[in-house]
């Protein structure tokens, strides 16, 4: 049988409204584009030196009724005025020579900023753990748009996609985000 390594990464989040849960989640992932394909959902690895594209050029790439990997984060309600937020957090190490980590994280009226650099913080802990240090300990400093951690000397990039989603009277809202491993 032939190994599956997937060489590239796209990010895309979505949201929807309908009367019922499953009708959001339909609505949501064709927000995200990826309601015509069929998705098999998994655990959160990002491949070594694998290339993270945009949305648009991994949709491109895509055929309707294609088997999609992915790492997906959903959260839905049907509390009027509440917010479902999801969001994929990752890291890896900076040159991408070794493989890095995907987490999800679902949360409920949090700061949608918040919830993304949780994400992306549960992702940088996995890698810590595997690296060795197992406190988990990072230290994130701000660098022109993008957020580097340094461990021990070793720097992690780190980024998310995250997505809210408010429901009104009578209507489940369904937030996600999704990596997409191609």
């Amino acid at each position: 049988m032939e190994h599956l390594l997937p060489t590239r990464i796209f990010l895309t989040k979505g949201f929807g409204k309908a009367s019922t849960q499953l009708g959001a989640f339909e609505y949501a992932l064709r927000n995200a584009g990826i309601a015509p394909f069929n998705l098999v959902r998994v655990s959160s690895i990002i491949p070594p030196n694998a290339k993270i594209i945009s949305r648009e050029e991994g949709l491109k790439s895509l055929q309707q009724g294609q088997i999609l990997f992915l790492v997906l984060s959903r959260a839905e309600t049907n509390e009027p005025g509440r917010e479902a937020i999801a969001s994929i957090g990752m890291a890896f190490p900076k040159g991408r020579n070794a493989y890095g980590y995907l987490s999800e994280y679902e949360a409920f009226d949090e700061n949608e900023e918040f919830v993304g650099k949780k994400a992306e913080s549960l992702a940088a802990s996995m890698l810590a753990s595997i690296m060795g240090y197992g406190d988990g300990k990072i230290v994130i400093s701000e660098e022109e748009n993008e957020d580097i951690a340094r461990l021990k000397g070793i720097d992690i990039e780190m980024l998310n996609i995250t997505q809210e989603a408010k429901a009104e009277d009578g209507k489940w809202a369904c937030a996600i985000a999704a990596a997409v491993l191609i």
